[in-house]
């Protein structure tokens, strides 16, 4: 497999949608945290909210964290944006070698819901949050499960 570099991935398109590199946040072993690649999402000229890649597999990044994280900004949401910029996640994705990406979301959160499967991802189950782990400590108590096949 050729190498990847960060650089041929500084921005991503994907549609009208265009990602810029923000940070590229090293592992956090002690905190079981895998390296991530933080992105700016952009409509236009326009900055509408961001976007995350996390490179691996861990139980609970599978289960509960997931690979992706996004948000996008309250005047800018209902019209895809963080659907397209999962899509454009998809190659560099592929470039590290992950085949499968696990999205998560709170159960009643409709409108991720509805991103996940926008993106081409699949629920798969909601499961209940461990009482010991960050996101039930902040209040949460299960996420849905969506797996996103790329090839």
């Amino acid at each position: 497999m050729k190498a990847v570099t960060i650089s041929q991935f500084s921005e991503l398109r994907f549609d009208d949608v265009v990602l810029h590199l923000e940070r590229d946040a090293p592992a956090e072993p002690a905190k079981n945290w895998l390296r991530a690649l933080h992105y700016a999402i952009h409509a236009g000229s326009e900055r509408v909210g961001t976007i995350d890649l996390r490179l691996g597999y861990t139980t609970s990044l599978v289960l509960y964290g997931g690979h992706i994280g996004y948000g996008v900004e309250p005047p800018h949401r209902g019209r895809h944006f963080a659907g397209k910029a999962c899509r454009a996640l998809a190659p560099l994705a592929a470039a590290f070698g992950l085949d499968t990406l696990w999205i998560t979301c709170n159960p009643d959160n409709w409108a991720s819901r509805r991103t996940c499967e926008y993106a081409g991802a699949t629920l798969v189950e909601v499961v209940d949050l461990p009482p010991e782990s960050d996101m039930y400590l902040e209040g949460d108590r299960q996420k849905c499960r969506y797996r996103w096949i790329l090839y």
